[in-house]
């Protein structure tokens, strides 16, 4: 039984325009190799400059020049652009304009050995300084031996011990020739010194004193107590006496000291005269290597010292540590640090071992990357600085305070509370220029506050560049730069054009050109190493060709699976014949190393009711929003084209058939279209002609991506099937100008085996589709009878016509 709704029979009316593919030559863009004024990269002159990026360029000058604090760069583009290269090219340019900054390094404070103090040098007397004090430490040892080992000191210092000694002696002497005379004797007993009664010089035995009379008895011991009081105030007066001594000792060997030293440290400080700091620095030298004669030192097992008598002088602490050195340098540091956590950025303290405890001092103090860096600039990678942890948080801190501290990372946390040094802080002036993607730039400036304080300018680093004749002249140069940074054979300008067209089909534009140069090297090193298996004197056309057939092959499994599996029928695509309500669109698969294209089946039904348009990926939770978004325009523009008389008594569905992943995008919405336009007019299309492009409300093709990868991917399965001469593929006329396409696809368009259409409305799409004209609505919003517009609104008058007829409003399907 035919439904009430199906329309009469019309007569089809034949499309007038004829439509004929775009010519070959505007299906690629080829480089003309007598652009270049060379036969071999070999004869151009190295004259390297930044191509392209003047954006960033002046982002990065104006960073440079603003000496506020504040004003460091974020350079932002995509990996493999050549970002570290161009900043630091052009920071080098702007440091040999500017002075060398100052050498550091770390002294011993005497004062309090937790705390060094910070030095700051002219450029290359770091080293001097620790060469000299070096040369002085060894020839220190020496003199203070030898002043110690002389005969005047040893001999003065034995004259004082002798009338120490002879002293003591006399006063012992005396106290005890005055005991005798009155009958006292001073004996020596194993508790030492003690009187006795004593007759006629001799002490008397204890036996032989209880036989005197009594008041003689008392008349002894008070006498022997009367003595043996005046012995313990002699006692007293030995240490004042020895303290005398050792004091005159001390004053001698300071004298020597002073004299054995003092004219290595005026030969010293002659050379540094212009430098207080040093000066001082020396005096106070002087002055400690005096006070540790005076007493004996505790050594560590790194320190090296120098015995004397009364002590050891140690002389490690005389030393310095040359932190950063400018020796050799002739401008403004430039550092790139790959690794920035937070030692290799802000320094470190080494220990050692040492009767099981682990010890450091000043000596172990170690520079970082800011210190090598200061007074100049600074690079470093953003994503590596984030993910090493505290390194984002201290670099801000210490760009906030401009002061340069080196800390332990427990004490910098407050997670130890051990003893450990504090040095000095070193000033800081530094301009630090951050490389990373713009995600990472956008993330911080809206999540951290501190950010834009501290990252005042951002540098844009462009992903493509204009493709001019002047712009390709100028990328044959960088070409020739990359050549001969990775030591390269030379090429012949015709693979350099090559080069210059696969740069352009990296962007998916023919006019414009890769900023990628990462890509452009490793093209560049394969098709050098096949010349170098060839021994070919310079890289040629086909070598480039070569190298880029054999990285298709490498990528293209999953491709050739599916392509495979469409040839044995296992995934259905017609590549001739007509359906109604059947197209074959084309899907991108992106993957990390290359994107690919291949066809898919869209297909569409229609029934009376008012369910709508079912998007079915949608509905089966596959459809990504964009995809959506795609179906609900089509909608909107049927709904405007046919129900402005009537509503929509319609029902219909659209699927992507055999597709079992997620769906995502608005470039089918055209083909999507087509197909439901067809299964509306009951007009088949050929399914010759694949189909891509986006639409808007209006009816108007819109410009999609991945139009060239498309293109191809319909091109190798029709090749594969055998091209039978209709085969091609509708794009909107809107992606010609990115066209760059192989050699062999632009050959076969040549030859008229294959082709390619462009369309800029849904209603040339159509009549390219099916030879039936579109059919222009007039005043009363009428189209003509046989066209396609004309049978669908024939169709759809029947559907609201059979609708009421039945007595239903709406028609619920779900």
């Amino acid at each position: 039984m035919i439904p009430r709704w199906t329309a009469a029979i019309q007569p089809h009316k034949q499309a007038e325009t004829e439509f004929t593919p775009l010519d070959s030559a505007v299906l690629s863009k080829p480089c003309d190799p007598s652009l270049f004024d060379f036969e071999t990269t070999a004869e151009v002159q190295e004259t390297f400059d930044v191509v392209g990026q003047t954006r960033a360029e002046e982002a990065l000058a104006l960073g440079i020049e603003i000496k506020h604090r504040g004003y460091n760069v974020f350079v932002t583009g995509e990996p493999g652009s050549g970002r570290h290269a161009f900043v630091l090219r052009l920071l080098r340019a702007h440091a040999r304009k500017e002075p060398v900054p100052s050498d550091w390094c770390y002294v011993n404070n005497f004062g309090n050995t937790r705390c060094p103090k910070a030095l700051a040098l002219p450029p290359a007397r770091g080293a001097a300084l620790k060469k000299d004090m070096d040369q002085f430490v060894v020839m220190l040892g020496g003199a203070i031996s030898n002043a110690l080992a002389a005969d005047e000191y040893r001999a003065r210092i034995e004259m004082l011990q002798e009338e120490f000694k002879k002293k003591h002696e006399v006063a012992l002497q005396s106290l005890a020739e005055e005991a005798l005379r009155n009958d006292v004797a001073l004996v020596q007993g194993p508790q030492g010194l003690f009187f006795v009664p004593a007759r006629n010089k001799e002490a008397i035995a204890p036996e032989d004193f209880a036989k005197l009379p009594e008041a003689e008895q008392k008349a002894l011991e008070k006498a022997v107590e009367d003595f043996t009081e005046k012995l313990e105030k002699l006692s007293r007066q030995f240490p004042r006496w020895q303290q005398a001594m050792q004091n005159q000792v001390r004053e001698i060997r300071q004298t020597a000291l002073r004299m054995a030293v003092g004219h290595l440290i005026e030969d010293l400080q002659s050379d540094y005269r212009d430098l207080p700091e040093v000066i001082s620095f020396l005096d106070q030298i002087l002055t400690e290597i005096v006070k540790a004669g005076e007493t004996p030192g505790n050594s560590t097992a790194e320190d090296d010292s120098e015995s004397g008598q009364g002590g050891r002088i140690h002389l490690q602490p005389f030393r310095i540590n040359l932190i950063v050195d400018r020796s050799g340098l002739t401008e403004a540091p430039v550092i790139y640090e790959d690794n920035p956590n937070l030692q290799n950025l802000f320094g470190r303290f080494d220990q050692i071992a040492h009767f099981g405890s682990l010890v450091t001092n000043f000596s172990m103090v170690r520079g970082g990357a800011l210190h090598r860096a200061n007074g100049g600039y600074l690079v470093l990678d953003a994503d590596k600085l984030l993910t090493q942890p505290f390194a984002y948080e201290e670099l801000k801190r210490t760009l906030k305070s401009g002061k340069l501290q080196i800390q332990a990372p427990g004490q910098l946390f407050g997670i130890m509370s051990t003893v450990t040094l504090e040095p000095e802080p070193i000033p800081l002036n530094v301009k630090i220029v951050l490389i990373g993607d713009r995600r990472s730039y956008y993330l911080l400036k809206q999540l951290d506050p501190e950010f834009d304080d501290l990252f005042k300018v951002a540098g844009d680093f462009e992903a493509d560049l204009e493709r001019t004749d002047t712009m390709t002249r100028s990328y044959a140069r960088v070409i020739t730069h990359l050549i001969r940074a990775n030591q390269f054979r030379a090429f012949r300008r015709e693979a350099v054009a090559r080069m210059i067209e696969h740069a352009s089909r990296l962007t998916g534009d023919a006019e414009r050109l890769t900023a990628q140069t990462r890509w452009i090297t490793d093209l560049m090193s394969e098709a050098n190493h096949r010349a170098d298996r060839e021994k070919a004197e310079v890289v040629q056309l086909h070598h480039i060709d070569e190298a880029l057939a054999a990285r298709a092959y490498r990528a293209n499994r999953v491709r050739d699976i599916m392509e495979r599996e469409v040839v044995r029928e296992t995934l259905l695509i017609a590549t001739a014949g007509k359906e109604i309500g059947q197209i074959n669109g084309l899907a991108v698969v992106d993957m990390p190393d290359k994107a690919f294209a291949h066809p898919v089946r869209i297909t569409a039904n229609i029934w009376q009711g008012r369910g709508g348009i079912i998007d079915i990926e949608r509905e089966a939770e596959l459809g990504g929003n964009i995809h959506s978004k795609g179906v609900m325009i089509l909608t909107s523009f049927l709904a405007a084209r046919f129900a402005r008389r009537a509503p929509l008594a319609l029902g219909a569905s659209l699927v992507f058939e055999q597709s079992y992943g997620p769906v995502e995008g608005d470039s089918a919405s055209l083909a999507e279209l087509c197909a439901l336009l067809s299964a509306l007019s009951g007009v088949a299309i050929t399914q010759s002609i694949a189909v891509t492009g986006s639409i808007n409300q209006h009816g108007r093709v819109q410009a999609i991506g991945g139009v060239n990868e498309k293109i191809e991917g319909f091109f190798d399965l029709c090749k594969r099937r055998g091209l039978a001469g209709d085969q091609g593929v509708l794009i909107p006329d809107a992606n010609v100008k990115h066209l760059m396409l192989r050699p062999d696809v632009v050959r076969s368009c040549h030859e008229g085996k294959f082709h390619v259409y462009a369309v800029d409305t849904v209603d040339h799409a159509i009549e390219l589709l099916t030879g039936i004209s579109a059919g222009s609505f007039d005043d009363k919003g009428i189209a003509p009878p046989g066209t396609i517009n004309g049978l669908i609104q024939a169709l759809l008058q029947n559907m609201w016509d059979g609708s009421h007829s039945q007595g239903q409003d709406s028609v619920d399907t779900e």
